[in-house]
């Protein structure tokens, strides 16, 4: 069933667990996702990025997620990931998705809440639900690169103005996760969480989680982290996966076999995630 970010993401704030966010690029991703969400019977959010609506296109990849949630028995959300275009939000807006995010990090405070503001104010009007985002989370994420030098961790006080003149649905913070690869064993500001957590009444968001300890994911959805987002994890999944099947027969060319090692591969990540983040049994 199709649902929107608030719905699924009050559930989890009041029942203490987190919602998996994984980012779609194409159907075996869609599919992988749904099966191990209704396996797991859990609420599950698809989301697409910038660059992952470049790729396939926007009208594809709503038509492919809005599907799969409507015909799925657990609860769907359909959203896009980081977006900083408002063109783009408004296709995804025109396309069907029942959230998004608007991702103003990179302007100083007024500025930000500005442009969330608006944002809000447009996707609030047809019942759609806003991410926001404040403090700069780095590394890249298709359209989005940060340095790890101007990486900025999210301050309690601008978290809670931020929260109330937006009205955003959900905030994104920075307490020291990054997307893509890790160089190292990511060390996470707990202590700014509780400050945040504290003195901000929306959901908290944890962008770039791949490659965090299942201990620092658990801390962190005890300290209240209600939406965690999942990308690299799928995509090695998806190439592990693909690499295998060709291995095993270097003469294969039927794409069903190839992608469908692939889709397998992705399912268990996505389950394992599901059962980590505590939102299995929850749908």
């Amino acid at each position: 069933m199709l649902v929107t970010l608030k719905e699924v993401l009050g559930d989890a704030q009041k029942g203490r667990y987190a919602v998996g966010a994984f980012n779609v690029n194409n159907m075996e991703i869609v599919q992988a996702i749904i099966e191990a969400a209704e396996e797991q019977q859990s609420p599950v959010i698809l989301q697409a990025s910038q660059g992952g609506l470049k790729y396939a296109g926007v009208d594809y990849i709503a038509a492919m997620a809005r599907l799969a949630g409507e015909k799925a028995s657990v609860p769907v959300v359909v959203h896009l990931d980081h977006g900083t275009d408002f063109k783009q939000i408004m296709l995804c807006v025109r396309n069907g998705f029942t959230s998004v995010m608007i991702d103003g990090s990179k302007y100083p405070l007024e500025e930000n809440i500005e442009v969330t503001k608006k944002v809000v104010e447009v996707a609030h009007a047809v019942g759609m639900s806003v991410e926001g985002e404040l403090g700069k989370i780095g590394g890249v994420e298709d359209d989005v690169k940060v340095d790890e030098r101007e990486a900025a961790m999210t301050d309690p006080a601008d978290a809670e103005y931020f929260a109330k003149e937006t009205g955003v649905d959900a905030l994104a913070i920075s307490i020291g996760t990054a997307h893509g690869l890790y160089k190292g064993e990511p060390r996470l500001d707990f202590d700014r969480l509780k400050n945040i957590r504290a003195v901000v009444d929306v959901p908290l968001v944890l962008h770039g989680a791949s490659g965090v300890s299942d201990e620092a994911i658990k801390k962190a959805v005890e300290l209240g982290i209600c939406k965690i987002n999942i990308d690299t994890d799928i995509r090695q999944a998806f190439t592990r996966g693909v690499h295998a099947a060709v291995k095993e027969n270097p003469d294969e060319f039927d794409p069903r076999k190839i992608l469908g090692p692939a889709r397998d591969e992705m399912k268990n990540i996505v389950a394992t995630k599901l059962k980590l983040f505590g939102s299995a049994g929850k749908a």
